[in-house]
């Protein structure tokens, strides 16, 4: 999964965004198990809710929800 950052919305949540994004991208490497890939698109997807619900105004919520669903994560 790759991430889409849109850069309209505050900007505390845009540069939250880039970063997990950032971290995810360092993570996976070439090579990576899909253990890790799982496990970085899983850490993306909750630093993105947590921004969203803290810096966005809940907007974008329901996206990174379903991200973590999909990536069998209760929410």
């Amino acid at each position: 999964m790759g991430a889409v950052i849109k850069t309209d919305g505050p900007k505390a949540h845009n540069d939250a965004l880039i970063q997990a994004e950032r971290v995810r991208q360092a993570t996976i490497v070439a090579g990576a198990s899909m253990a890790t890939v799982r496990a970085a698109d899983i850490q993306f997807a909750r630093s993105a809710l947590s921004s969203c619900l803290s810096n966005n105004g809940g907007a974008g919520a329901s996206q990174f929800t379903s991200m973590l669903q999909e990536n069998g994560v209760q929410t």
